[in-house]
């Protein structure tokens, strides 16, 4: 989950992040006992979970900046609480897998010494992570000021050592593998640009946006699950970049005519955009994952879903509540974390149906539903969330010590 977080967050790309960290991360969670699907879909979900990473979310986010007309640091840290909670879900619903099963990390006389891994240059990955930071949040550089600043911090400090100094085969191959990087942006960018053009020039946008509009017959809640719906629909097969343009251009304005902030807007169809990739039936992270675990492409989708269960509920949360984007007073903003922490947690336990020993159906429904409860900000929907589950989770940790 980290490793693939930490990655993803630098690499703008989901089935990227799968073909570098699943060689890895899949062989060993199917040798610790993990089912082959399990194992390939921990890796797709973690690996997502990167576009929607702060503090840097891939091309899209910063796009998102650009078209909103607001500085990226405002973008990263409203984008800050859903990320963590997406990843908070996604443990313990692989911790609850573990625990029901017996398994067992590896033995601690088998891992490599952190120590010696950070001599051998893992300091440099934390180093220029750690400035490209400091560039966007506290000198406010522009986005591509700061990740060109932050790649050059990489490449001055691969010198330092014997064992990542790179020669100038290594140097070529750099320069060779980011104008290809460039150019795809740059396809996506200009196609972007003539769909733009089109659907501005021919009122299409608009067309769209009514029609959505009219479907919902005036119900946000409603207008909300077919944006969702459009979003992941029209994403598959796509970029994260070109799918968020595409939505952007089709799907956000219909919910700012409905009263939806901009921000919160163009979140909402972002993380759907993301979702694309681990939703059936396309679903390209998943389709990479499944292909090195050797996993069944239905079972890998379908625990995938399971396992990003929180990037499906927690954007219509923050559309109504912006507490949870950490807009507002600190205090709101305090108590909207706490509580979300809990009520994700609360939604993943029942998603796996797993606290201490198996749950039956019943105390999955109320655990879930006040794990929801308690994810919308508000003092009475969080009492009555926690008054809900609290009891079922205290019952069965004390049946747990009998």
């Amino acid at each position: 989950v980290i490793s693939s977080s930490l990655f993803g967050t630098v690499s703008g790309s989901a089935v990227a992040n799968v073909m570098v960290d699943g060689w890895f991360t899949i062989p060993l969670m199917k040798a610790n006992g993990f089912k082959d699907y399990t194992a390939s879909a921990i890796e797709a979900v973690a690996s997502t979970g990167g576009q929607i990473m702060p503090p840097v979310m891939g091309a899209a986010a910063f796009m998102m900046a650009t078209f909103l007309g607001i500085p990226y640091a405002k973008v990263a840290l409203s984008a800050a609480l859903p990320a963590i909670l997406y990843y908070i879900a996604v443990y313990i619903q692989i911790d609850l897998i573990a625990i029901r099963n017996g398994l067992h990390g590896l033995p601690r006389e088998s891992l490599p010494s952190f120590k010696e891994v950070m001599k051998k240059g893992g300091y440099s990955f934390f180093i220029s992570i750690l400035f490209l930071i400091y560039l966007l949040f506290i000198a406010n550089l522009d986005g591509d000021k700061a990740g060109l600043y932050a790649a050059a911090s990489v490449l001055i400090i691969s010198f330092f050592k014997k064992e990542t100094r790179p020669n100038i085969a290594k140097l070529i191959s750099i320069l060779k593998d980011t104008g290809e990087g460039m150019l795809e942006i740059g396809v996506i960018s200009a196609g972007a640009g003539l769909i733009i053009g089109i659907i501005s020039i021919t009122g299409l946008g608009y067309t769209f946006s009514s029609t959505l509009i009219s479907l919902s017959g005036g119900s946000t809640f409603l207008l909300l699950v077919l944006a969702a719906a459009g979003a992941v629909v029209l994403g598959m097969g796509m970029t994260v970049t070109a799918a968020y343009l595409l939505m952007v251009i089709l799907i956000a304005p219909a919910l700012t005519t409905t009263g939806v902030a901009p921000l919160n807007a163009h979140l909402f169809v972002f993380y759907f955009a993301v979702m694309s990739f681990v939703t059936p039936p396309v679903c390209l992270a998943v389709y990479a994952a499944a292909s090195i675990g050797k996993a069944d492409m239905f079972k890998t989708g379908y625990q995938a879903i399971r396992l990003s269960i929180a990037a499906y509920i927690v954007p219509f949360i923050f559309v109504y509540h912006p507490a949870l984007l950490l807009q507002g007073n600190v205090i709101d903003v305090l108590v909207a974390v706490v509580t979300a922490v809990i009520g994700i947690s609360l939604v993943a336990i029942a998603v796996e149906g797993y606290l201490f020993r198996p749950l039956d159906w019943v105390r999955r429904i109320l655990l879930c539903g006040g794990g929801i409860l308690s994810l919308i900000p508000g003092w009475e929907t969080d009492l009555l969330g926690l008054a809900i589950a609290l009891p079922i989770v205290f019952w069965e940790w004390k049946k747990n010590r009998k």
